[in-house]
């Protein structure tokens, strides 16, 4: 939620927001008339139950006579309190359903929609040139295959479209991504989590997710419960209604968790393998932090998620999110995508997030300064995902249809050095 105190008085600053982003700045100036009528229809309450409690007190000393009239307009005024207190409620929820529809205020993120990010670097290796080896790079899947680690014949017999079943050294590789970020997190000082998969609807609505992608979210109406796209859900509800301590440093953690999604609009976008599923596992930092420290903790997020990507050795790049791309709750998103030879473009795999108070205040959790509360900030970014396998197989792949492990990787993945086709 935004600051509605700070949209009063620049409303412009948050209109452009919404110019940004692409949508309905006339959203401002609602928010401002529904706030007018709240703040009306609140002092209207408020002078007549004084008024009331004014009246109350003189019953008792009216005489005989006046008795009668004053308890007459007694009962009146408790009518009329209670008609005012309703309409003061009923204007709080007003403005409330219009200020949890605003998106959060932009920070320095580039105007448009999805095509309109702002290429940062590019970093890692060379992108190979098959060409010159030799030969044409097969795609993720079809390696997958061929190496026996993949199996989405099976996932869809078993659950239906865009599952899957990694198997062998396909799970092995999936473990020593997560394990790798695992390590990662905690050389950061990182708390490691397994989070719940499962969330309450306010805990749900509280992140900003169940606004322009509710749709993408997977729901149990028996139990009023929604199954998580990501662990920053768990992770932002864990301190909710909370008040934080944050006078020795940010509050760290990382989540690790099985990942729900829909993908509801996705019909025939990366449908092929494992690049765009209804189920997968992800390493999620989080961050909760003061305000002041959001844009140098993001920075810090970032760069560890580079650090995860150059143990693996992959070429990629980092783009500036415009705008109109980002979610609900980011005020600035920074992501990493890697190369992918066989459709020769960039694919995400991490993201990092500054959500600045946004989620903090809807889900209010606070920190206690000088003797006063106030929100903090949360971030987010991505250290390891199921995703990652489909880049590291399509760039370490060989003429002969094995896999080179990356150095970085084989630690974790019992020193093997070589994924080998199966006979």
């Amino acid at each position: 939620m935004i600051d509605l105190r700070d949209l009063r008085e620049n409303p412009e600053t948050y209109r452009a927001s919404q110019r940004a982003r692409g949508a309905d700045e006339t959203l401002v100036d609602r928010i401002i008339e529904a706030d007018e009528s709240r703040r009306a229809d609140l002092g209207a309450f408020e002078s007549l139950r004084a008024e009331q409690k004014t009246v109350s007190k003189s019953v008792g000393k009216a005489s005989p006579e006046e008795r009668p009239a004053v308890l007459a307009h007694a009962k009146e005024l408790a009518e009329q309190v209670k008609a005012a207190e309703s309409r003061a409620k009923e204007s709080e929820a007003s403005l409330d359903e219009l200020a949890h529809q605003f998106q959060n205020l932009i920070v320095g993120a580039p105007s448009g929609g999805e095509e309109d990010f702002v290429v940062l670097r590019h970093e890692g290796p060379e992108i190979r040139d098959f060409a010159a080896e030799g030969f044409e790079p097969a795609d993720h899947l079809a390696l997958g295959e061929g190496l026996d680690i993949i199996d989405t014949k099976r996932g869809a017999k078993v659950s239906g479209a865009r599952f899957y079943y990694l198997k062998g050294w396909g799970m092995r590789l999936e473990l020593a991504l997560m394990t790798a970020a695992l390590d990662k997190a905690a050389e950061h000082g990182f708390t490691p989590m397994i989070t719940p998969t499962l969330v309450s609807p306010q805990i749900m609505s509280g992140t900003g997710f169940l606004g322009l992608h509710g749709d993408e979210i997977y729901y149990l109406p028996t139990d009023d419960l929604y199954l998580t796209g990501t662990s920053e859900v768990a992770l932002a509800g864990y301190h909710s209604d909370e008040i934080l301590e944050l006078s020795d440093g940010p509050k760290r953690y990382m989540g690790w968790s099985t990942c729900y999604r829909r993908e509801a609009g996705a019909a025939g976008k990366d449908t092929r393998g494992v690049i765009r599923v209804h189920q997968f596992n992800k390493a999620e930092m989080f961050a909760y932090v003061r305000p002041e420290d959001a844009e140098a903790e993001h920075q810090r997020l970032l760069a560890m998620e580079e650090e995860m990507l150059h143990l693996v050795n992959l070429p990629y790049r980092v783009i500036d999110t415009a705008a109109g791309d980002l979610g609900s709750s980011a005020a600035r998103k920074f992501d990493c995508e890697a190369w992918l030879p066989t459709q020769e473009r960039y694919m995400e795999v991490t993201s990092t997030s500054n959500c600045t108070t946004y989620q903090a205040r809807r889900l209010s959790i606070r920190e206690k300064r000088d003797g006063k509360t106030s929100p903090v900030a949360t971030l987010n970014g991505t250290l390891a995902t199921t995703r990652w396998i489909v880049a590291l197989l399509e760039n370490n792949q060989q003429a002969d249809g094995s896999v080179v492990v990356p150095e970085g990787l084989r630690p974790y993945m019992g020193g093997l050095e070589v994924i080998e086709p199966v006979a």
